[in-house]
């Protein structure tokens, strides 16, 4: 089981590193005090596996002297469950910068009277703290992308640094409506329309007959190139950045045939480039 105490400087990017955490598979809590953390650890461990990564942010919002938290650490070890700390911190131009920028308050702001001082009052305070640390991370500097692959190399589990990217390609009709979930969207309407040949207007995409069809057309052949290499260049560069869910639409009038031809040939090419794909056909049943 792995057990992640994250604490840290507020506005340091605590909250952006958990949402990593749990976009990797950690079951993830936000500000548990800290007396709590060992009974929370034993009900982790008696989940029968449900609860084998799990991350917890314990911060100045539990109070600013962190005695409990360091009993509760002991009781930890005295039980023999492993745990690790991430300490997380950046600059105090950084800190103050992103305040402003939220307009949110620091937890020390009113005790504290200016955001300077309370900026620097936490980081005397969270001390101790970073002197317990296992990991210590600076995001000063740290590009949301660039603090993903880092923090999904140290915690994700071992060979599965990078989360596959899962994609799902649909066809769909235009006189339905968009799909809302789709992050692309191609239109179709341009080729050679097979609803027009009555042997073939009751048949699908999927049918041989209307894929030879469509596929006859030089244009055809032309846009699946151009798009095939689009697609490859965009997904390493999707997969860099993170994404770990990524929906392409093709859309034709109705949904049928066109659209459903170029899904297919579309999945099975992001299938041969080795990645995760899916295919899906919206309105390819409808009347």
């Amino acid at each position: 089981m792995k057990f992640l105490i994250v604490s840290g400087l507020s506005g340091a990017g605590k909250s952006t590193i958990m949402s990593i955490l749990e976009d990797s598979g950690f079951f993830c809590v936000d500000n548990l005090p800290p007396v709590l953390i060992p009974k929370f650890a034993e009900i982790c461990q008696a989940g029968s596996g449900l609860y084998e990564r799990v991350a917890m942010v314990c911060d100045i919002r539990a109070g600013e002297t962190f005695d409990g938290l360091f009993e509760s650490l002991g009781i930890l070890q005295e039980q023999h469950f492993p745990y690790k700390i991430l300490f997380v911190e950046a600059d105090n131009a950084t800190i103050i910068q992103r305040y402003k920028e939220t307009r949110r308050l620091h937890p020390l702001m009113e005790e504290a009277g200016s955001l300077v001082q309370a900026v620097e009052r936490e980081r005397a305070a969270m001390e101790p703290v970073r002197n317990r640390a296992d990991y210590i991370i600076t995001t000063s500097s740290q590009p949301v992308k660039k603090l993903r692959g880092l923090i999904l190399d140290m915690f994700a589990p071992e060979g599965n640094g990078r989360q596959e990217m899962s994609i799902t390609v649909t066809s769909f009709g235009f006189k339905y409506g968009i799909p809302l979930e789709a992050d692309m969207v191609f239109d179709v309407r341009f080729l050679p329309n097979p609803f027009y040949v009555q042997e073939l207007r009751q048949l699908t995409g999927l049918d041989a007959g209307v894929r030879d069809y469509v596929y006859q057309y030089p244009e055809t052949t032309t846009f699946m190139e151009h798009l095939q290499e689009m697609i490859a260049f965009l997904l390493p560069h999707f997969v860099e950045e993170g994404k770990t869910a990524l929906v392409i639409a093709v859309g034709c009038t109705g949904g049928r045939h066109r659209s459903v031809a170029v899904t297919h040939a579309l999945t099975e090419y992001i299938q041969s480039l080795g990645y995760a794909a899916a295919e899906t056909h919206r309105d390819m049943t409808r009347a």
